[in-house]
């Protein structure tokens, strides 16, 4: 019999060496990583609190409001401050409004933008630098200090009320075409060149090489500048003062009786008015993300 058969008992006693192994063997705990666990979750929850009381108080009747002490848990289900916004006030007008005019900046800002960064990355005319330094100074000056100049413009156009009144200060992007810009210059020359030879012209080298290739930072730009729109609440409530024109934002505003403010309607309304945007954000997560970090990293 040979002797360098081993017992099944050495066998048994050898130590494991597999991943199950590893498995199996104590961790120590991540102090750090739990420590920024909780803390984000704590974070987490500070944010959502606002969401969270504005669905319960909706979901509460005047009376439960306004009584002491306030109850943060829901007793008792009403939903009679969403019927009366539905039915009392002009809801459906305003939630035409806000996507119409949404879906009209996004359409131009995208459009006049694009076209404006290829004009600028691509093209030589008189005047591109100073353009481009123009676009850049745009930066500096805020849109609130571009309010008087433009309501009295669009006042004397007759604009107030207008469609045409909301939608056309909000075209002014000059981030939009900077980004653009920026893309349209990693884009290797050698495909426009190609493009020149093969007799194409500057509409046809955009849309039907540079755009299929920057589609990605287009959707999310997009989807980007509808939100922004869509949540825009300071220009409509200096253009509108007709409660049909009015957008959902500035709609929220009017939501009240002969008895004042009534908290449950108005929490009623701004759940409506935040379901669309949020229903966007987790269908279109990853392109939203990625459009807020590209326009974070240019302006850090």
């Amino acid at each position: 019999m040979s002797t360098s058969a081993k017992p099944p008992s050495a066998v048994l006693a050898k130590p494991p060496t597999s991943a199950f192994a590893r498995m199996l063997r104590p961790r120590r705990p991540n102090v750090p990583g739990l420590i920024g666990t909780l803390f984000t979750l704590f974070i987490a929850a500070i944010w959502a609190f606002p969401i969270y009381w504005a669905v319960v108080t909706s979901l509460k009747t005047e009376a439960q409001v306004l009584s002491k002490p306030t109850t943060f848990l829901l007793r008792t289900f009403d939903i009679n401050s969403y019927i009366q916004v539905l039915t009392q006030s002009q809801i459906l007008r305003w939630y035409f409004n806000s996507v119409f005019t949404a879906f009209l900046v996004t359409f131009f800002v995208v459009l006049l933008c694009m076209l404006c960064g290829y004009a600028i990355s691509q093209l030589s005319f008189p005047g591109k630098n100073i353009l481009y330094w123009a676009l850049l100074a745009g930066f500096m000056i805020p849109f609130q200090g571009l309010i008087v100049p433009l309501f009295v413009m669009l006042a004397d156009f007759g604009w107030v009320n207008s469609y045409q009144g909301i939608v056309l200060p909000q075209i002014i992007a000059p981030i939009t075409i900077i980004i653009y810009k920026q893309f349209f210059d990693a884009m290797p020359p050698e495909l426009r060149d190609s493009a020149v030879i093969d007799g194409a012209g500057e509409f046809r080298i955009l849309f039907n090489i540079f755009l299929p290739i920057n589609w990605g930072i287009t959707t999310a730009l997009a989807i980007v500048t509808f939100i922004g729109a869509w949540n825009n609440f300071f220009w409509p409530f200096i253009i509108t003062t007709q409660e049909q024109m009015m957008t959902i934002p500035v709609g929220i505003t009017q939501v009240s009786d002969a008895w004042g403010v009534q908290y449950a309607r108005t929490m009623a309304i701004a759940v409506l008015s935040g379901l669309p945007v949020a229903a966007a954000y987790l269908v279109f997560q990853k392109k939203v993300t990625e459009g807020i970090m590209v326009t974070a990293g240019l302006k850090g």
